[in-house]
Formats: C-alpha cells, structure tokens, sequence
C-alpha cells in the first residue's frame, strides 16, 4: 500500500486517507437522491437511475485511484444532468435513449483526446495566474452551495441573495449554523476527523430539530434494484441536434472537471516542479472511463467533483482516500437508507468550511499586476455568481488574453490560451444568436 500510494512521500497516513475519503463521501452522497430525482423527470426509473449513480461512481473513482492516484470522487454531475432532462428530453422533445447515446459518445470521445493527451494540454495552458484564482472561486463556488443547501442563504429575503432569520422556521439553518461552529471549534482544537466529526454530530444535532429524519421500522438495509444496460438510440447521431447536444455535454464537463482538478491539487500541493498537475493523464481518463460506464448503466455525464476539496481538508492526499470514497458507493447500494439519514444540513458545514481553506492561495495572485489581477479576480468572481466552475474558466481565459494585450503582454499568453479564448468567444456569440 505504502509503495502504490507513496503516502510517506506526501505526507500522510493510512487514518487520513481513509478519514478524507469518507469525508468526501458524506459530502457528495447526496447525488445519490439527486440525480435519480432528476432523471426521473425525463421519463427514467428512479431506482434504476440509483444504481447506476452508484456503480458508476464507484468505477470511475477507483479509477482515479489507481491511474492518477490522486484523492478525487467522480459521480453524475449536476447540472450535467439537468441539462440532459430539462433541455434534451423535455426542452428539445428528446427521448432519454438519444440523451444517454450523446453521453456515451461523448466518454469515447473524451477517452481518446485524453490517450493523446489533448486535454492535458488544455490544462497546462492555463496560466498559473488562473490556476490559483480557480482554487480560490471554487472555495467560494462550494461555499455558497453549502449555504444554500443547509437552509441559509436563500432569494425569499426580498433582496436578491441573503440570510436567513435564524429562528425555529429555518431549523435547517440552526442546525447547519450549530455544526459548522462544532467544526471550527474541532478544527483549531486540532482534533483528527474534525470536518468528518462535524457531519456526524450535526446529523445527530438535527434529530431533535426534525432535520435529521429517522422513519418507523426503520432499516438500513435495502436491495438495489436492476440499472438500465446499454439503452442507445443511435439512428439520430448524424443529426445536427445531435452535434449541438454532444459539444454541450463535452464542453461543459471538460472545464468543470479541469476546474475541479486545479483546485484539488492547488490545495493538497499535488503539482509537479512545473506547477502542472500530476498525473492528470490518468485523472482524465477517469472521468472518460467513468462516463462511458455510467452511460452504458444508464446515468447522465459523470465528473470531477468538487465536493472532493472536504477530504483533501480532512487530510486526503492519495488515491487511497478514492478508494475508500469508492467503496462506500458500492456500499451505498445496500445501505442507501443509513447514508439518506445524513441531511444536507449536516454536510452544509464541511462545504462552507473547505471555502475558507481553500481562500489560502489568493495570498500567491500577483494583483499589483492589473494584467494578472483582473482576469483572477474576474475568475474568481465568475465561479459563485454564474454557479459554475466551467464558466469561471472561460471567462478567465477570455479576459486573461483581453488584459495582456492591453498591457502589450501578449507574447505572454500560450498558443493554446489564444486558441481557448477565440474558441470561448465563439461559443458565447453561437449562444446569443441561435
């Protein structure tokens, strides 16, 4: 273990790794009942959506474990799936055979450019600028998903973002509030597990406010039902709406696992004497192969996610903390109502808290620099506001390009930036006018 994993050489123990992997579990397990809700809405079985959510998840982690080694969960993405039910199939009159078809081939797709290391390039053409601004706009991207999931921060203030009363209404905030107090507190106390710690004790906190829900006769064991194998529709691939939801599908997924790779190593250090990622060849493979697995079960795109940042915090620097992650969504499969007792309340606090370590590298971005500082400022903006990690990224490059040319820097900015920046500008344009 020791050798495969190399946890001396970065620093960690066989206890962190497996604190950290079932941290970032508790974190992300909630698309675990999400996904499944949203694909039932484009006509699919709910449980048979479960357990393929759970199956490719697994896959797709074990992965990353033992191609990249790198401490990264991978599940169906959100967003990524509702695009595949509300535009595909309910927007575009779409069946979810056709959607499904558009994901498969788009996991193929992403298995060769990542064999030719055609997405590695992308990502060591970010400037390191952006890398670090990245890291710090998903700090406050998961930041405000926390917030909103756990009840406190909401649109129903009369403004157009803003908190909660904290009175017995919100009892989800009250008890999100109460667990990330107990995590901070654990935290600098130094006590080990303290972000996992937090997510169990809010959990039992939340059982007298009604927020943890425990049903009669209950049992946490349960049978998985039968996935959905290989449902493609492939008489339509040749058509031009076919093309416009595969690029979406490819788009949107190749920035936001980038993002989330970025922003994982920037935290955990796990960049080479390049400042590259290491091991992102195999880091990208699994999110292909991933994909690939869990159109075949019958599960939107599988991604990166971010939600991997709670481990890394609570101490994961290896794929050892995947393959704990990994098995606990095999686990999940039998167990589903003993981890569906964890309410987002109880998960909400690891979320806001990981934002603020990860707030650490904005010390490292060169803002005295206007052409270095407004394009990380603008990605770091980008991030919470838009609620996408992908689109932080376009803008980023976007405005990195607009800003050393302005400051006659231009011989600064890669080939494959500029390549980047023409393709995101002409992306933005096709959306405006179709």
């Amino acid at each position: 273990m020791e050798k495969f994993f190399h946890l001396k050489e970065r620093g960690t123990t066989v206890n962190k790794e497996v604190i950290g992997g079932i941290t970032t579990f508790l974190a992300m397990a909630y698309i675990l009942a999400v996904n499944p809700g949203i694909l039932s809405g484009a006509g699919m079985d709910f449980n048979a959506v479960f357990t393929a959510t759970a199956i490719s998840a697994c896959i797709a982690t074990l992965v990353m474990a033992f191609l990249a080694n790198l401490p990264v969960a991978l599940a169906p993405g959100l967003g990524l799936n509702a695009f595949f039910t509300y535009s595909v199939v309910l927007g575009m009159g779409c069946s979810w055979q056709f959607a499904l078809t558009a994901v498969f081939v788009e996991g193929l797709i992403f298995i060769l450019l990542s064999l030719f290391g055609i997405r590695q390039a992308i990502i060591n053409s970010i400037p390191s600028t952006l890398k670090k601004a990245v890291s710090v706009g998903i700090g406050l991207f998961i930041t405000i998903i926390g917030l909103v999931n756990a009840g406190i921060c909401t649109s129903d203030t009369g403004t157009i973002i803003g908190f909660v009363n904290f009175n017995i209404s919100h009892a989800s905030a009250i008890v999100a509030a109460l667990g990330l107090i107990i995590t901070i507190v654990l935290f600098i106390l130094k006590v080990p597990g303290s972000i996992l710690l937090g997510v169990i004790i809010t959990t039992i906190i939340g059982i007298p406010f009604g927020v943890t829900k425990v049903p009669e006769n209950f049992s946490p064991i349960s049978t998985p039902a039968a996935p959905y194998l290989f449902q493609f529709e492939w008489q339509n691939v040749l058509t031009l709406k076919f093309v416009i939801v595969l690029i979406t599908f490819l788009f949107t997924d190749m920035f936001d696992t980038i993002g989330t790779l970025m922003g994982v190593a920037e935290q955990a250090n796990l960049k080479d004497k390049d400042g590259n990622i290491v091991n992102v060849k195999g880091a990208l493979m699994a999110d292909a192969v991933g994909t690939v697995a869990g159109a075949a079960l019958g599960t939107s795109t599988v991604t990166s996610f971010v939600e991997s940042t709670s481990g890394v915090a609570a101490g994961a620097k290896t794929g050892l903390a995947s393959v704990v992650t990994g098995l606990l969504f095999l686990v999940a499969l039998f167990l589903n109502p003993l981890f569906a007792l964890v309410p987002s309340a109880a998960t909400a606090p690891a979320l806001i808290f990981v934002g603020y370590l990860m707030m650490k590298n904005i010390k490292s971005i060169e803002f005295t620099d206007v052409s270095e500082g407004i394009p990380a400022f603008i990605t770091i903006m980008t991030m919470p506001f838009a609620y996408s990690i992908s689109k932080g990224i376009v803008w980023g490059i976007i405005s990195f390009v607009i800003c050393k040319t302005a400051a006659k820097k231009a011989k600064e900015v890669p080939v494959i930036t500029w390549i980047l920046a023409a393709v995101f500008v002409a992306d933005i344009i096709f959306e405006a006018i179709k």
